[in-house]
């Protein structure tokens, strides 16, 4: 059984498809069906069922698939150690962020993790701050950004406190508060609200706080990203709660302070096993504290502190 073998039943795997993962993974189709072949025969199983329409895992497949990944995943960081070991940081950096991160200018990290260090794959993943810290947790991130409700903590991570934010109202700029220079929650309860779903953390933070204050309100419209929350402000079709750090990148819409608004917390996270060499050398980056991997110190000597 090689590796080889094994990239190519995650690459049809994922694709659904032996032609997609042969240009997947830059080798003639039928190389890739010989290959196959060879390890079903070796496994005494077959791996997939193939039909002119479609390809999908047989029970023995489905079986084998999260092995060939965590075998994967091993060979990469084994050679991702030896690399770092010898002063050169390579591999996989999986970093995972909600949409209204603002505590840390996450492209200008990347920028300059990517220029000391060159041969390192970035991957990003955007998502609720929930799922990030699952993913975490799972290995299936190196690093996440979050942000939470003063009441919660991720669990099951390692984390450090970036920042405190407090919400603003963000309303068309023809609404009636448009004019006003601050608001009340009490005023605002009696709004029609623009929100992400019940039960998420960017949620959380805001039906806390109105819950407080004795107040209930009416949330019309979940969507599920901040952007597309502001799109519906724009129609007027409600009223919106965001990150007043994150509302200037917003144009069309007016913003107004909240006298008794919600705070949020960002976090950045990372998995309580050792850092991958990747994962290490981007918070150092950044300028977090953690339990160093074998990470040789950037070229240049430099640090970008998180702003």
């Amino acid at each position: 059984m090689e590796l080889q073998q094994m990239r190519y039943v995650v690459a049809i795997a994922e694709t659904n498809s032996f032609t997609r993962a042969a240009e997947r993974c830059l080798v003639a189709q039928s190389a890739l069906s010989h290959q196959i072949a060879r390890l079903e025969r070796e496994l005494g199983a077959k791996l997939f069922e193939r039909t002119s329409r479609r390809v999908r895992l047989t029970p023995a497949g489905t079986a084998f698939l999260p092995a060939a990944r965590q075998c994967l995943d091993a060979a990469e960081l084994a050679a991702a150690n030896a690399a770092a070991a010898v002063g050169e940081v390579r591999g996989r950096l999986a970093v995972g962020l909600i949409p209204t991160v603002a505590a840390v200018d996450i492209p200008g990290a990347l920028r300059d993790l990517r220029r000391r260090y060159p041969h390192v794959r970035i991957g990003l993943c955007v998502g609720a701050s929930d799922n990030l810290v699952e993913q975490v947790r799972e290995g299936n991130l190196e690093v996440a950004f979050l942000g939470l409700p003063t009441t919660a903590r991720p669990q099951g991570v390692n984390s450090r406190e970036l920042a405190r934010d407090r919400l603003v109202a963000v309303v068309a700029p023809d609404h009636l508060l448009a004019e006003e220079s601050s608001v009340s929650l009490h005023r605002l309860s009696t709004e029609v609200f623009v929100d992400l779903p019940a039960g998420t953390a960017g949620r959380i933070q805001s039906d806390q706080a109105f819950s407080a204050a004795g107040l209930s309100r009416d949330v019309t419209f979940e969507v599920t990203s901040a952007d597309y929350m502001a799109r519906l402000v724009v129609e007027g079709l409600g009223v919106a709660l965001l990150p007043s750090t994150y509302v200037p990148q917003l144009s069309g819409v007016t913003t107004i302070e909240v006298t008794d608004a919600p705070t949020r917390v960002e976090h950045v996270i990372w998995s309580r096993a050792a850092c991958t060499p990747a994962a290490s050398a981007f918070l150092t980056v950044l300028g977090i504290p953690h339990v160093q991997s074998r990470t040789p110190a950037p070229r240049d000597g430099g640090r970008t502190p998180v702003e």
